[in-house]
């Protein structure tokens, strides 16, 4: 670990993820889509058509999906001036410790192709952010600090956002981004697994798949999120495998009474009934395989975040999908110190925790039985999880 922290360079850049799933194509899931179960049991992932579909003024940064590939979750919000959400902003709604939290804490980003404005966008971010610089280093997917992948305009925006996010709830974390050489299973994996080697402990992935060897997102002492996706119900990989916590998406606006935020659950977010087998802290029934989501945060680009790219971007910009919320949420892991520790998203279903989290009860990502899979309400639902952080405690 003190050679990694040693390895990682002060940098400061501004980084954005943009929801990468084609508009109007159907969720990659992790079983048949079917028309949603009729018994009390839930069997499918999907309904026979997708639920939603991107407003008029929003895009994907990315569109690979073919077997055996994955595609960003990050959204990009067309012809507008800046009006996202700011560091401070989230660490508001969230009643985050985040001044005095997440030092020596190490959170991976890891996405395939290169972004080579990353660290300058970043400081760019903190700067105006009102951050302090950023202990940042990127890599190459067998660990070195050069030879970097072709650049990718589209999972660019992922990058730069997946950084900043992580920089925007903890930026005392050190952050190390591993790309990949594609957006191979393949080639991801072998980033994941290097970003063990270079002393992570908090790996966050905003991608959606296919395919994925669960070994690849499983190791001792290392906690993974990643991105539930961005076609409303239905669950893929990474975010299915039960080590992993898998991150839903919400629509944060400012005002309400008691918390001074109101948040709904976005209608594009993934989750639901998987075809992976059920973990065994998981309790809800209906259900049989893995249910997802665990958790969630801001996501809804109509209620999105400020992202700084100059790659494929002009630079300031909004935007959202479950590429926001994963690496987000990743952060919020190193503000709570705890990443050694974990299972999964177990932490969130322990009852005990529930008192650290705002519940999620309005709004819904499709049709489905039983309706707690995709209707967010009191307690447990798909798309929200256990609800958003209130603090570190649920961490």
């Amino acid at each position: 670990m003190n050679g990694v922290l040693r390895s990682i360079v002060t940098v400061a850049t501004a980084l954005t993820i943009t929801a990468c799933n084609a508009s109007g194509s159907a969720p990659a899931v992790s079983g048949a889509s079917g028309q949603g179960a009729t018994s009390q049991l839930a069997e499918r992932s999907a309904p026979a058509q997708p639920t939603f579909r991107l407003s008029p003024n929003v895009h994907r940064a990315c569109n690979d999906f073919r077997p055996g590939h994955a595609h960003c979750d990050v959204l990009v919000r067309d012809g507008e001036s800046p009006s996202g959400f700011y560091a401070a902003d989230l660490e508001s709604a969230y009643n985050l410790p985040s001044t005095t939290a997440g030092s020596g804490q190490v959170v991976a980003i890891v996405d395939a192709y290169d972004n080579p404005s990353v660290a300058d966008d970043l400081a760019g971010y903190r700067s105006y952010m009102g951050l302090p610089k950023a202990n940042f280093a990127k890599y190459n997917q067998t660990g070195q600090q050069g030879s970097y992948p072709t650049g990718d305009t589209g999972w660019g925006v992922e990058i730069a956002l997946d950084v900043e996010m992580v920089s925007a709830s903890c930026p005392l974390c050190s952050i190390i981004l591993v790309e990949a050489n594609s957006d191979s299973t393949g080639d991801l994996g072998a980033a994941e697994n290097e970003a063990v080697a270079l002393g992570a402990t908090i790996v966050s992935n905003s991608y959606s798949g296919s395919g994925s060897p669960v070994s690849d997102y499983d190791h001792k002492h290392v906690t993974y999120l990643a991105s539930a996706g961005d076609d409303g119900y239905g669950i893929g990989d990474p975010a299915d495998f039960a080590s992993v916590v898998a991150v839903g998406g919400t629509s944060l606006v400012k005002g309400g009474s008691g918390r001074g935020w109101t948040e709904t659950a976005w209608s594009g977010t993934g989750g639901g009934c998987s075809t992976v087998a059920k973990p065994v802290w998981q309790t809800d029934t209906g259900c049989k395989f893995r249910t997802a989501n665990d958790v969630s945060a801001i996501a809804d680009p109509n209620t999105g975040v400020a992202e700084l790219d100059t790659y494929g971007e002009d630079g300031w910009f909004v935007v959202g999908g479950t590429s926001v919320s994963s690496p987000f949420l990743a952060g919020v892991f190193g503000l709570a110190g705890n990443s050694t520790r974990q299972d999964g998203g177990k932490t969130f279903w322990e009852k005990r925790h529930h008192k650290d989290l705002y519940d999620i009860t309005s709004g819904n990502d499709g049709r489905c039985s039983p309706a707690y899979l995709c209707t967010a309400g009191p307690g447990y639902d798909g798309p929200t999880g256990w609800g958003t952080p209130n603090g570190v405690g649920a961490f």
